[in-house]
């Protein structure tokens, strides 16, 4: 399993591609939080990193499609798939290893950004930041980033066109992550469904946790979401 994580993880970086997604992922993020205006923090006038955590999971929607799109399509696309199935390695494995490597790359994209932290507890006049509440926002970002991750990599295990995973992945991704929560709002569903209409959404559980209080609750929910994707990328595999 390790062997094709790290083979995963090479093969991202083989090429500039990979080093040139995770500099624009930095640089929109730094762009949106310190020099556009309607989200520059430095008009704010105090510190808070609200607004990163806010704009950084639409950045997601588009690096880990990104990321994802060549896991399992270039494999069909090439027929290298069959010679990847000779390994001694279970299906399972082969499904966790290109997963975790494609996570990890994403993780290393989302790592820089602690800078940003540091960078605002530097500005702050006062008390600072508060340090539960980001934490709290980290640890939801990171599993907002494992969840897009296996989103991605079911995405990609559906064509052997790497563009068509890009946009199958992106276009997923976004429903799952805001579709409910827009679906809460109709007024069909104002009588009380609108609140179980949004937990079912990724956006609500990563709200939850943003608030610095980690529930229980909401890692069983993300928890649930990877393992179900992955199930189903594995049973995709298995018709290839």
């Amino acid at each position: 399993m390790w062997s094709i994580c790290k083979k995963e993880f090479r093969q991202f970086f083989s090429s500039l591609t990979g080093l040139v997604a995770i500099i624009i992922f930095l640089l929109l993020n730094g762009l949106f939080l310190f020099v556009f205006p309607d989200s520059s923090i430095l008009d704010y006038g105090y510190a808070s990193l609200d607004k990163f955590f806010e704009l950084a999971p639409w950045i997601l929607l588009f690096l880990v499609p990104a990321v994802t799109m060549r896991s399992w399509s270039d494999e069909f696309k090439a027929g290298t798939y069959e010679i990847l199935r000779t390994r001694p390695l279970t299906r399972t494995q082969l499904v966790a290893g290109k997963y975790l490597g494609a996570f990890f790359i994403v993780a290393l994209a989302l790592i820089p950004t602690v800078i940003y932290v540091f960078s605002v507890q530097a500005l702050a006049v006062d008390n600072g930041i508060d340090a539960g509440g980001t934490l709290g926002s980290y640890i939801g970002l990171f599993l907002l980033a494992a969840v897009f991750t296996a989103i991605g990599t079911w995405c990609s295990s559906q064509t052997a066109n790497p563009v068509v995973a890009f946009l199958l992945s992106a276009f997923f991704c976004f429903i799952l992550y805001t579709g409910f929560d827009a679906l809460s709002k109709l007024p069909l569903l104002q009588n009380g469904a609108d609140y179980f209409m949004e937990m079912i959404g990724i956006n609500f559980h990563y709200k939850s946790i943003s608030r610095g209080v980690v529930d229980s609750r909401d890692i069983i929910y993300f928890a649930s979401i990877i393992l179900f994707f992955l199930f189903i990328t594995n049973r995709k595999t298995a018709l290839r």
